[in-house]
């Protein structure tokens, strides 16, 4: 397609007075697009663009989109969104236009506009799995912008210039000393780079002061060279560091190499090649394992699963490196797969554009398996953004480090701090009585947490009360009040991964009345518990446990359907079954007392039985009339129900167990 309308671009421009002009312009803008020299393009591209006729809309539309594809390879999406929306809404467009429409909006951040134009790219090419995969990669987007991971990023403004910082690199093993890639104007190399615009890259260092502050950043001229010198990686001691080097001449494609050097003293030896692949290959972005044995890098090389692959190499006794393999499908994608680092327990971070993203590249951690295989994750907001993001490294056993980002900062490319700050745990908790709803003033909390903390506060005036936690510790509120049974909440930070504060509520029984047992069951005419009972009495348990200085009564009561005698008797039985399977979970017989009332004790509906119940009033007793009285069978059925019951009361609060 793009050769038809160049085709027609040429037989318009030797069909005008000055189209032989135009047609160079136009070969010109071609020669270093195809160079690589994307930057260049923009203004031949343009220049040709502005002296086209305005009514070859085909000519117009194929060079907007030419500008457009520049700027997107030269990593500015503000500007590629321009110039694709200008293309993409000719009808002489092509499907690409409006799929790189949708990236580059999403790359902007705007992922809901780029949803609705992937979602009109399939439209035009329905079988694209890519744009789906795009669609589902805006969602998560926006799930994970709003509930980011708990990281705290901040731009290293000291080490940040005008031109591109990226890729860093620890060069101390206090993490005082940084190494990382940088453009910056006194960069060695005298060249410009005809796809960015900015000056080769050279390897920088900087050093922290006492007062945390990054020096000005300076060359390391034993490692730099005229070409574009750059991520480096150093061995578990520092003693040896490996970067990339790329001899780049003037639309000339040269490969790039791993280079070698080994610290002596304050200096490091002349870099050499240490020849992993042809020099025809690119290989780069070196990542070293920590016991020295594995380097992985990157590379185009055929074989691979898509652009750029992440392949790895091992060194011999005699230290050469064995013939590179493949880290696999489980890593590598049909897009690029770039700077590794593999921390020091065989975790392997990367940035990739091949999987579901927030922007360009993200960052992506691998983790690897007993079997070989990887499972790997994005590390989402805020360590990934609508940007690229890429190029991590981490201090030794923590979630602390440096990455690099096209994010807004000083520069193109930028260096940012991160760090994933302790988990802060707390619990807010309110005491409320457990019949009226009201907050409960003026009650001892008491803490007890599994790593022998105990600690103690008091309720305020509404009810509330507030606890400090720790990490992967149980908990156990204890609320008491005179007057009320003591009631207890449990929680646990143990599986927190992110900080929390807990909300509790804790309910206390008054004990100025009989409290109803709900779940109480027998079969009729007998008086032997059913095992869905078992739950509500394991309750009473645990309360008669958290209250040990109680006794209590234990209250049965039937409804009127047999003789007064048969229903105390019966009810009488009933209590004791109670008393007795409490006595075997382990309750001082003292402190129970069974008492039968039979058919004696009739409910008083209250508010929570009327809500339930619209043939009842709240006040109203059920008595026998009463119940013989309403209107079907079904609604005397209910009362009796309601009257039959299981109840305790409390009788003293100043129980000791013998023997104390």
């Amino acid at each position: 397609m793009r050769r038809v309308l160049l085709f027609i671009i040429l037989l318009t421009f030797m069909a005008s007075p000055d189209g032989s002009a135009q047609k160079r312009k136009t070969e010109r803008a071609y020669a270093s697009y195809n160079a690589g020299e994307y930057y260049e393009a923009i203004d031949h591209f343009k220049d040709a663009y502005s002296k086209s006729s305005k009514t070859d809309r085909a000519a117009r539309t194929e060079l907007g989109y030419m500008i457009a594809e520049c700027y997107r390879l030269t990593n500015d999406p503000k500007n590629a969104e321009t110039w694709y929306r200008l293309a993409a809404k000719s009808s002489f467009s092509k499907p690409e236009a409006s799929f790189w429409l949708a990236s580059t909006m999403k790359k902007n951040g705007k992922y809901q506009q780029a949803i609705e134009e992937f979602r009109k790219y399939k439209q035009i090419a329905p079988t694209d799995i890519k744009a789906d995969q795009e669609i589902r990669a805006c969602e998560l987007a926006l799930e994970w912008q709003r509930n980011p991971e708990p990281y705290k990023v901040e731009e290293l403004k000291d080490l940040n210039s005008r031109k591109s910082d990226f890729s860093p690199a620890y060069g101390r093993d206090d993490y005082s000393l940084v190494y990382f890639t940088s453009s910056r104007d006194d960069a060695a190399g005298n060249k410009t780079h005809g796809a960015t615009g900015q000056n080769f890259t050279d390897i920088f260092e900087s050093r922290l002061d006492k007062k945390s502050k990054w020096s000005t950043p300076v060359p390391v001229t034993d490692l730099n060279s005229e070409f574009e010198d750059g991520t480096p990686c150093f061995s578990s001691d520092f003693s040896e560091v490996y970067f990339t080097r790329c001899e780049a001449g003037k639309r000339e494609k040269k490969g790039c190499i791993i280079m070698y050097s080994k610290r002596n003293g304050d200096r490091w030896s002349k870099p050499q090649d240490i020849k992993i692949l042809p020099d025809s290959l690119v290989a780069a972005h070196p990542a070293l394992s920590a016991d020295g044995h594995i380097l992985y890098f990157v590379s185009e090389m055929e074989g691979g699963f898509g652009q750029k692959d992440i392949y790895y190499t091992t060194k011999s006794g005699d230290n050469s490196w064995a013939p590179p393999r493949n880290l696999g499908p489980d890593i590598n994608t049909s897009g690029n797969e770039l700077f590794p680092y593999v921390r020091e327990d065989g975790i392997l971070y990367f940035a990739s554009d091949g999987r579901i993203g927030m922007g360009g590249l993200d960052i992506f951690k691998a983790v690897p398996q007993p079997d070989g295989s990887w499972v790997v994750t994005n590390m989402k907001s805020p360590i990934n953004s609508p940007a690229d993001d890429f190029g991590i490294c981490f201090e030794k056993g923590s979630e602390r480090g440096i990455f690099s980002s096209t994010r807004k900062g000083r520069g193109n490319d930028d260096l940012f701090s991160f760090e994933l700050p302790p988990l802060q745990f707390s619990v807010t908790g309110l005491v409320k009585d457990e019949k009226t709803g009201s907050p409960i003033a003026g009650s001892v909390i008491q803490l007890i947490a599994s790593d022998g903390s105990n600690l103690q506060a008091e309720t305020g005036t509404g009810g509330e009360f507030k606890f400090s936690l720790k990490q992967d510790v149980d908990y156990i509120f204890l609320a008491s009040k005179k007057g009320y049974l003591n009631g207890k909440e449990k929680e646990t930070t143990k599986g927190q991964e992110k900080s929390r504060d807990f909300m509790v509520t804790i309910l206390l029984t008054a004990i100025d009345r009989p409290i109803e047992l709900p779940n109480i069951f027998y079969d009729f005419g007998k008086w032997d518990l059913r095992p869905e009972s078992m739950v509500s009495l394991d309750k009473l348990v645990e309360t008669l446990n958290d209250n040990p200085n109680v006794t209590i009564e234990l209250m049965s009561h039937t409804d009127s359907r047999d003789t007064e005698e048969y229903n105390l008797e019966l009810s009488q039985k009933r209590a004791q079954s109670v008393v007795q399977y409490l006595i075997e979970k382990g309750i001082a017989p003292e402190r129970l007392f069974p008492k039968g009332y039979g058919e004696s004790t009739p409910k008083v509906v209250d508010d929570a039985i009327a809500a339930q119940n619209s043939f009842l009033k709240p006040g109203t007793v059920l008595t026998e009339q009463l119940i013989n009285s309403l209107g079907s069978e079904e609604q005397k059925e209910i009362a009796h129900q309601i009257n039959r019951r299981t109840e305790f009361r409390v009788l003293r609060t100043d129980y000791e167990p013998s023997g104390k």
